[in-house]
């Protein structure tokens, strides 16, 4: 499946991943590809890539890596999951 994810300045990443999991306002949950379509607002959390993600060196700094995922913090956003595309507009 297709992440991006977008901030108010710029597009941090998008790339093809495994999987991604996002911190719900009810909780952490995860989509896998061919996810049925989901919107839902995001709390502070870790966007949790898996898969083999290729960064940006401009961006690079601002992800960790951490037990095979590559993390990214957000203080809120909404995430749109549809068409096996996930776009979380970040915080």
């Amino acid at each position: 499946m297709i992440l991006e994810i977008v901030t108010p300045e710029l597009t941090l990443f998008k790339g093809e991943v495994e999987s991604v999991s996002v911190p719900g306002i009810n909780g952490q949950f995860q989509m896998l590809d061919n996810h049925a379509p989901v919107v839902s607002l995001l709390s502070k959390g870790a966007v949790k890539i898996f898969g083999n993600v290729v960064l940006d060196k401009a961006n690079a700094a601002l992800f960790t890596k951490e037990d095979g995922t590559t993390n990214f913090a957000i203080t809120g956003g909404v995430l749109e999951m549809k068409d096996n595309k996930a776009i979380v507009l970040a915080d």
